[in-house]
Formats: structure tokens, C-alpha cells, sequence
């Protein structure tokens, strides 16, 4: 038998229990309604799984088409035939951003259609359990004794004894219930958050690789306008650029050998997976840290100061962690630099003693100046600079080695012969804080 006292606290917990529940509903439903039947929901959801399905076939064989393009001999048409072939993976992947963005729409909608289906359990479970509170509240003035005396026959007033104990069992089992809906209702309404906000990330995405289109269109219109559709000229510019590298590369390698020096190691975190993020979902190393093969090849140094990340152009490039954005530049635009130096960058000023160097970029999408959180989308993958082909140059800098910002220069750059201010510092391995 229930008393008086645990009766509130019953009543308490139910109404709070209900209550949650339904702000959590409302939440839902504001965000749409389904106009489709559930069945007719599975069905479309499986269509747009298939079609998304293709799309990314179709991604990977142009991936693989690209990839393929760099055993050939470097030259004009190559090159123009990587921009067209980047052109069309762009628009692949924004075909299967649309696909994606309806499939989560549906998907979104079939959660809703799940949410109601819990809202009818709820309200089942509520009126049995205002059934055996009503019950409970007709015998709390009396007590076990007076029950088993009260009737003519004993066994009847035990029957009627057990009902009661067994009333407040199911009590507590309805009660129970109830809070496993309520947490059903807020994992759906979880599910239906996370996939508003990776539509609004695609959304986002497909935007930036339609400007990342435009850009490689003027790239194409560029190329042909500065070589008059011509190999010889092409060939002659590849080899005045080829000659501006190495000395960029040996400008950078000098200052940077006298800056990690300067390295302490007591205002470092303790080298471990996890320090940071890894900026790009899908991981697809092709140059480590340190005097690599290519290093050795191309650089005068010899010494590559990052880790090269391969992908897409346009793939989505995150920040590794909580940040301030401290320089964001486009060394392309300087005549001297144009694919000699990191191109687009952006550079990112840690509490942790460190600073992250996001290069090659096709578009930013932060400025100087800005707070960023870890995995935050901050620009996409491209091939600007001194790139062979699309990828992320992830560069891992000790802040006490940093310059301070001065007029002109961004904090932790120097000048440089033709690229305009340079970020540099004392480099370590990033694979050791990823």
C-alpha cells in the first residue's frame, strides 16, 4: 500500500516525466510535417540510398581517373584535362549532396511518423497509470489489517489485499516504461537535430564547390590565356616556375632550420593521439613529415615540414582544434608566387602550444581574427600553390616560436622574397599529435 507521502513523489515523477516528453515532441514537429505515407517514405528513402550509392561509384571512378592522370608526362593538356576531369567530380559530388540532403529530408520525416507512434504509447501508459492511482487513492485510508477483516470470506480479502500489492508493482513498472519512452523520444528527436544540421552542412558544402567550380573555370580561362593554348610556351613556364620552387623551398627551409631550434618542449603538450583532429574525415596520407623521398627529390632542404592529406578538390578541410584564426592568405596572387608557395592558407592559433597550417586550399571560409571549434569546417581541399595534384599540406608549428603580428605581417610570418608575408615557425611531426 502506498502512502500519502510517496503518492507525491509518484505524481511528481510522472508529470515531470510527461512533461519532458512533450517539450521534446513539440521541438520535433515544429521542424515539419510528413506529407507521406510510411511506406511510401521506406520506399523513397531506398531509391535515394541507391541513386547516392551510384553517385559515389561515380565519384571513385573519377577519383581513380585523376589519379591515373599523374603517371602521364607533365604538360598543357594534362593539366587542362585534371581541370576538367576536377570540374566533373565537383558536380558529381554536388549531385550527391542534393541526393543526400532529400534522403535525410525523408529520413527526418520517418523519425517523425516514430516520434507519434511513441506519443500513443505515452498516452497509454499515462491513463493506466491515472487507472491505478485512482485505485490506490480509493483504499490509502486503509490499511492491510482492516482489509483481510473486513469481508465474510478470508480468502476474498486476500485476493483483494494481493490486488493492491500488485496495483503498486505495475505501478512502478508503468512508471518505468514511461521514462524508457521518454528516453526513446529524445533519442529520435537527437536523430532528427543530427541530420538538420548535416543538411545544413551539405547545403554549406555544395555552395562553396559551386564558387570552387567558378574558380576553375578562370583557372582553365587563365592557363589558356598566359600559354596561348601553346605546349612550348607551357613548357617553357613550367620550368621558370619549376626554378622559383626550389628557391621558395630553400627560403622557407632556412628560416624554419634556425626556428626549430627555438623549440621548448616544456610549453608543448605531451606528444599522443588526440591532441588534435585529423582536418579531413577521410584519412589518405601521401607525404609524410621529415626528409621524405619527395623532400629529398624536390626540396633543397630536403625536409618536408607537414603531413599531405590526399583527396577531392573540395573536399571539406576542419579545423583540428579550438583555435583563433591568426593569418588567412592566397599567395597565388602575388605574380612572383603563383604556384610556388602553400597558395590558399590558413593558419590556426591553439592553447595548447601550437599552431596548425592548413594549406593548398581551393577556398576558405574563415578570416583572421575568427574563433574556430575543433572539427569545425573552415575551408576545401584544392591545388593552389605548389601542388601536383589535390591535397592538404598540414603543418604543426610551436607557438613560442611564433613572431608577433606588426603591420603588414600576420602573426608568425616573415617576409619573403616574393610571396609576401610567409608563414613559418618551428615545425614538429603532426602525426605524433593526431
Amino acid at each position: 500500500m502506498i502512502n500519502p507521502a510517496k503518492k507525491v513523489i509518484l505524481f511528481s515523477v510522472i508529470l515531470l516525466s510527461v512533461i519532458a516528453i512533450n517539450s521534446k515532441l513539440t521541438l520535433a514537429v515544429d521542424s515539419g510535417e510528413a506529407n507521406l505515407s510510411r511506406e511510401e517514405l521506406e520506399n523513397r528513402i531506398r531509391a535515394q540510398s541507391l541513386e547516392l550509392e551510384k553517385l559515389n561509384q561515380e565519384l571513385t571512378q573519377t577519383e581513380e581517373k585523376l589519379q591515373g592522370t599523374k603517371t602521364e608526362r607533365v604538360g598543357l593538356q594534362k593539366e587542362l584535362t585534371t581541370i576538367k576531369n576536377n570540374i566533373s567530380q565537383l558536380n558529381l559530388s554536388i549531385r550527391a549532396d542534393k541526393v543526400g540532403i532529400e534522403k535525410l529530408s525523408l529520413e527526418i520525416d520517418s523519425l517523425k511518423y516514430d516520434i507519434q507512434d511513441i506519443e500513443l504509447s505515452v498516452d497509454d501508459k499515462r491513463e493506466a497509470i491515472v487507472q491505478l492511482l485512482r485505485r490506490l487513492q480509493r483504499n490509502s485510508q486503509t490499511n492491510l489489517i482492516t482489509i483481510l477483516l473486513k469481508g465474510n470470506s478470508l480468502a476474498e480479502n486476500l485476493l483483494e489485499a494481493q490486488s493492491l500489492t500488485d496495483a503498486s508493482s505495475q505501478l512502478g513498472i508503468e512508471i518505468s516504461g514511461l521514462d524508457e519512452l521518454r528516453g526513446a523520444k529524445v533519442r529520435k528527436v537527437g536523430n532528427i537535430d543530427a541530420k538538420l544540421v548535416e543538411i545544413s552542412e551539405r547545403k554549406r558544402n555544395s555552395e562553396n564547390k559551386k564558387i570552387i567550380i567558378e574558380d576553375q573555370e578562370d583557372t582553365k580561362e587563365t592557363l589558356l590565356a598566359n600559354t596561348k593554348n601553346k605546349e612550348s610556351i607551357y613548357n617553357q613556364q613550367l620550368k621558370e616556375l619549376e626554378k622559383k620552387q626550389e628557391e621558395i623551398a630553400a627560403e622557407i627551409e632556412k628560416v624554419e632550420t634556425e626556428l626549430r631550434k627555438q623549440i621548448d618542449p616544456n610549453l608543448l603538450p605531451t606528444p599522443r593521439p588526440g591532441v588534435f583532429l585529423w582536418p579531413v574525415k577521410t584519412v589518405k596520407i601521401t607525404q609524410r613529415y621529415g626528409v621524405t623521398e619527395f623532400a629529398k627529390k624536390n626540396y633543397r632542404g630536403q625536409h618536408h615540414n607537414g603531413l599531405d592529406l590526399g583527396g577531392p578538390i573540395g573536399t571539406p578541410i576542419l579545423a583540428a582544434g579550438d583555435g583563433i584564426v591568426i593569418n588567412v592568405a592566397d599567395q597565388d596572387q602575388y605574380r612572383g608566387c603563383r604556384g610556388g608557395a602553400y597558395g590558399k592558407l590558413i593558419v590556426v592559433k591553439h592553447k595548447n602550444g601550437l599552431t596548425t597550417l592548413y594549406a593548398h586550399l581551393s577556398r576558405f571560409i574563415v578570416s583572421i581574427g575568427q574563433e574556430v571549434k575543433a572539427g569545425e569546417v573552415i575551408g576545401y581541399m584544392g591545388k593552389t600553390g605548389w601542388a601536383t595534384g589535390p591535397h592538404l599540406h598540414f603543418t604543426v608549428f610551436a607557438n613560442n616560436t611564433l613572431t608577433p603580428a606588426r603591420a603588414g605581417f600576420p602573426e608568425g610570418t616573415k617576409a619573403s622574397r616574393v610571396c609576401g608575408p610567409m608563414p613559418v615557425g618551428g615545425d614538429l611531426d603532426p602525426e605524433q599529435y593526431l
